[in-house]
């Protein structure tokens, strides 16, 4: 046999003895996406099972027990005192100031601590001469300080937005320090040696490594800033929820004080839920346990 005919015969239709070995290519199925269920999150049935377990031990056990309604209240008069200041328009008024309030303060207290926060963070000389005073000015109680900012700012609404924002200044002000200062010494370094400057270094390493830690911030001092309004209502108001706290309190009305502490309990839960959601669009890698002056 020629060597036409051998190559021939191998390029045929006969078997090649050295492709026999091998086994044909399957093409393998893309898995579709598991999707999310229960499993995945038990606290989707766990926080509502626990939540109407309670209701209902609390609905049921108390008639048992002897407790008096003046004393503590059943779920259904709580539900039903809620109805009772939702219809009324002046309950609203209320809510509104203590809103605007807490907003205003939050927003002061945001403000300074970013500003302040920033300068300590980046001036050795302004961190060693503030930091004394903020941290002895932390140590005062603030529930202190209400009856002092009521006499120098009057019983309206600027004592209670100065005492939010007292409230809620120093746990931002310790996170954006923190949250400054956790840059990643390397990246810094890097663009330091490809020549950028501290304004380039500040928004392309330090703010965003700061970001999770600010937000953190943000978390804890919106719901202190709804403390430090109410606080500052309890000393001396004529409008608020603080205010209308006192007024149940003064009437007896002790379902009517559940009803007040139930709509600031949603106030703190939309506030903390409307910055997680920012949270997790602008800082979307920062870790659950980034908390710092809880």
């Amino acid at each position: 046999m020629t060597t036409t005919e051998k190559a021939a015969g191998n390029d045929g239709a006969g078997p090649d003895r050295a492709g026999s070995d091998v086994a044909p290519a399957t093409t393998v199925p893309d898995k579709p996406p598991r999707r999310r269920d229960l499993r995945d999150h038990p606290e989707w049935v766990l926080v509502p099972g626990v939540f109407v377990t309670v209701v209902l031990l609390w609905e049921f056990l108390l008639p048992v027990l002897g407790v008096d309604a003046y004393v503590l209240p059943r779920p259904s008069q709580i539900a039903d005192a809620l109805v009772t200041q939702l219809s009324d328009a002046l309950f609203w008024t209320h809510l509104k100031i203590t809103m605007l309030e807490s907003l205003y303060g939050f927003l002061l207290g945001v403000g300074a601590a970013l500003f302040l926060g920033t300068a300590i963070s980046q001036v050795r000389l302004v961190e060693k001469t503030l930091m004394p005073y903020i941290v002895a000015f932390q140590t005062v109680p603030k529930v202190a300080l209400a009856p002092l900012f009521v006499v120098w700012f009057g019983f309206g609404m600027t004592s209670k937005v100065v005492m939010a924002a007292v409230i809620s200044f120093f746990p931002m002000l310790v996170n954006v320090v923190e949250g400054l200062r956790s840059a990643d010494a390397d990246r810094v370094q890097m663009l330091t040696v490809f020549g950028a400057g501290k304004f380039d270094v500040f928004r392309r390493v330090r703010l965003p490594s700061a970001l999770p830690f600010i937000f953190a911030g943000l978390d804890i001092g919106i719901v202190f800033a709804i403390l430090g309004a109410v606080v500052g209502e309890f000393i001396g108001a004529k409008e608020g929820l603080g205010y209308l706290l006192l007024q149940t309190n003064y009437n007896f009305n002790i379902a009517g004080m559940f009803a007040v502490l139930v709509v600031l309990s949603l106030m703190g839960l939309i506030a903390h839920f409307i910055i997680r959601t920012a949270q997790k669009r602008f800082a979307f890698w920062a870790e659950d346990n980034t908390v710092i002056g809880a």
